[in-house]
């Protein structure tokens, strides 16, 4: 298969590209940085150095393409999103030969825009309100990924990630590393919902290559247990050294976001794309992640 992954540089798009490329299948990575383009080639992903927000450099591949995986991040996203979803389905329409298969377009969202609560929630449990401030506008572009009638759209809604760089972890790991008291957000008794960037990676890789029966599927993508945040600050603080830790009160959309808890239970990933997580937990090996984000600076 030849896929566009718009976004290949970052915390999901390169795992994402890497699963692809160890498929067998021809991968192309955009990303908006120079700089980027030769970790991209050594992963033998193509390079495609452009904005997010000038397509042009990749337009014309949309005609031989098999999928297009969008997995920009940033705040500004929710005008981002949008614009890329349009220029793909604009290029389907203008580019691909009158017979063609729907163009697969795999969007990845964020297992936030569930609610936030203490309950269970599965892929099919319907989204009434989204959970955090930022994601406000996932449920409604989501829906229109979803049901989208030039696109043959997928959602893929990652929990808290970890591995290598550390993602949103990577602020609680440096708070660490200063060897202080780690200040945290919410209070006791959260638990979140976590999935490694390479078990997230190889999920992408058998949703692309089951995608031609998938198409408006919304998936979660998590472990199949969520963790307490007293363990993973308890454990970090050990194998850190710092002083300990305490809670504080979140004050901007992203520090509320992180103190609420989500408990995700998904089957639909295991059920019709037969894909487990395979990597320990984030507190079972916690000096391991730390150290790894460690040697990433």
């Amino acid at each position: 298969m030849r896929i566009l992954v718009i976004g290949a540089s970052g915390f999901v798009g390169f795992p994402v590209a890497q699963a692809l490329v160890r498929g067998g299948h021809v991968v192309y990575g955009v990303t908006r940085l120079e700089s980027k383009a030769k970790k991209l080639a050594a992963e033998e992903i193509v390079p495609i150095v452009a904005e997010t927000i000038d397509p042009s450099p990749w337009l014309p591949l949309v005609s031989t393409l098999d999928a297009v995986i969008e997995a920009i991040g940033g705040w500004d996203v929710e005008m981002l999103s949008p614009q890329v979803l349009t220029a793909v389905s604009d290029a389907a329409t203008k580019y691909r030969p009158l017979h063609a298969p729907k163009l697969t377009y795999i969007y990845t969202s964020g297992a936030h825009t569930h609610s936030m609560s203490k309950d269970i929630v599965t892929d099919t449990t319907p989204i009434t309100q989204s959970g955090i401030e930022t994601s406000r506008w996932r449920p409604e572009f989501e829906h229109k990924v979803a049901t989208h009638t030039i696109l043959n759209g997928i959602v893929i809604r990652p929990a808290i990630m970890y591995g290598r760089s550390g993602s949103f972890l990577a602020l609680m790991f440096q708070a660490a590393r200063k060897g202080e008291c780690i200040k945290w957000y919410g209070a006791p008794g959260a638990r979140y919902s976590l999935l490694h960037q390479d078990d997230l990676g190889e999920m992408y890789r058998l949703a692309v290559e089951k995608s031609a029966i998938l198409g408006g599927i919304c998936f979660d993508a998590a472990n199949d247990f969520s963790e307490s945040v007293d363990d993973i600050l308890h454990r970090l603080v050990e194998v850190s050294g710092a002083s300990g830790y305490e809670y504080v009160g979140p004050q901007t959309p992203l520090e509320r976001g992180l103190a609420s808890s989500l408990r995700l239970r998904p089957y639909l990933a295991r059920s019709l794309l037969g894909w487990q997580p395979r990597k320990a937990g984030l507190s079972d090996h916690m000096e391991i992640y730390y150290n790894a984000w460690k040697a990433s600076l």
